[in-house]
């Protein structure tokens, strides 16, 4: 059954190929989403950039017709720029206020009432990735769904980078034998990927276990290589930190993703991996460590004084973990000592764009807070025998157009997570404090 999807602007802004998502059905951009997409196209940022994007696809399909008279697709669908269906009227009476969101709602749903005043089967879809719009729309009783196509997998299929195996004791007896495990003589139902760990346990019920890890060429278990020995300090305190610390120390792992809550140790972890590679072992030349500005809550406007001063209020939380440490007394110590080492670089991940960094071990904080362009903009400025780990917490989203499912990190896990080149772990035990591991169960 055909159906009409009537697209909201920030469909457009977070992907400008979403007019082809839709197989063989009619898409309706109203025209109130030309003019906002025409106020965002000087943005310097991803906004702007998918607005100009939008803007030169649209142009360039002007040569196979008038827009708003309709252009075939080359999935089969039509393409439609809508001029005429600008009553408000019936919105006006349960909104009032003519918005622009409420002039997409209006078309969509004069759109809705033709169809059903033809007697047609045809439905109408308001797609938009803002709640209230969809909420307006089912007020309204019209169909309404958010953009999905971009998402690579569902919430509850995520990739945790590990996988727990119930198995006969004479498996895991024959493992501390002979030190591997073939996967072929398994015979595994499920599907292991390169770089994932695995834990044994005893289907028999008794405590015997062991930890593995899936070889890169991804035929059979091997044993962790590393020891649970401090690393500048930090000592894994459960098995996922153990296997995020395999991964970040691993030099043959080029790329490391680390999701989790709030205090699970991911910044920590990868702070101390760091700082081992760069300043113990001479691994890398640099340890670089960025984030993205996305304030949380009511940004707080310009700040005062030079780059290092503005950035501070965002970087703090890797300062926090660099203090911890370096096991500084003092304020301002932590500033001293970066500024004598001068391996250590704190950035904001505006400063990285344009770059190529070969030869460094690179931090990416609240990648969560990325979209898919920004995490492959990041990703390929990788250079030579560099390394970099993402990480952050997909359930912590403070940018506007995006979700758990539809932001970089997670984007970024599920594209590498067969690739031999790649390692990933979710860390699920909070291990800041108590009280800590509370806050994010409860809250």
């Amino acid at each position: 059954m055909k159906k009409i999807f009537v697209l909201d602007t920030n469909v457009l802004l977070h992907d400008p190929q979403a007019i082809f998502a839709f197989d063989d059905n009619e898409v309706i951009i109203p025209a109130i989403v030309l003019e906002e997409i025409d106020s965002k196209k000087r943005l310097a940022d991803e906004l702007g950039r998918n607005a100009r994007s939008v803007s030169r696809l649209l142009d360039g399909m002007r040569e196979q017709g008038h827009l708003h008279e309709g252009i075939v697709l080359r999935n089969g669908g039509l393409l439609k720029v809508e001029l005429n269906h600008r009553s408000f009227v019936r919105v006006q009476e349960m909104f009032g206020e003519m918005t622009n969101d409420n002039r997409i709602l209006a078309v969509a749903l004069n759109y809705d009432m033709e169809e059903r005043e033809k007697g047609s089967n045809t439905r109408t879809v308001l797609v938009s990735k803002d709640v209230l719009v969809r909420i307006k729309a089912d007020v309204l009783g019209l169909e309404a769904q958010d953009y999905l196509s971009d998402r690579t997998v569902s919430a509850t299929d995520l990739y945790a980078g590990y996988s727990t195996l119930h198995v006969h004791p004479s498996v895991i007896d024959e493992f501390y034998t002979y030190r591997f495990l073939s996967l072929k003589s398994l015979q595994l139902s499920m599907k292991l990927y390169p770089n994932e760990f695995v834990i044994l346990r005893d289907e028999m019920g008794t405590s015997k276990s062991a930890l593995l890890k899936v070889s890169q060429d991804g035929v059979r278990l091997e044993p962790l290589y590393l020891s649970n020995d401090a690393v500048w300090g930090i000592t894994a305190r459960n098995a996922q930190q153990r296997m995020a610390l395999e991964l970040l120390l691993n030099d043959d792992i080029p790329l490391v993703t680390l999701t989790g809550k709030a205090g699970t140790g991911k910044t920590l972890l990868a702070l101390a991996a760091g700082l081992l590679k760069v300043e113990d072992e001479h691994k890398y030349k640099k340890l670089l460590i960025a984030r993205p500005v996305v304030p949380m809550g009511k940004d707080i406007g310009y700040l005062p004084g030079e780059k290092e001063e503005k950035l501070r209020p965002w970087m703090q939380p890797i300062y926090d973990n660099l203090e911890y440490l370096f096991d500084t007394k003092k304020s301002g110590d932590i500033d001293k000592i970066l500024m004598g080492l001068g391996s250590i670089q704190v950035e904001a991940l505006t400063y990285i764009r344009g770059r190529s960094i070969p030869g460094q071990f690179i931090i990416i904080d609240e990648a969560q807070n990325l979209t898919k362009h920004e995490v492959k903009t990041i990703v390929s400025r990788v250079g030579e025998g560099s390394k970099i780990v993402l990480m952050g917490d997909p359930e912590q989203i403070d940018h506007p157009y995006l979700d758990s499912i539809s932001n970089g990190l997670t984007h970024i896990v599920e594209r590498f997570k067969g690739e031999s080149s790649s390692g990933h772990i979710t860390l699920e035990k909070g291990e800041r404090s108590k009280l800590a591991q509370l806050a994010a169960d409860l809250l």
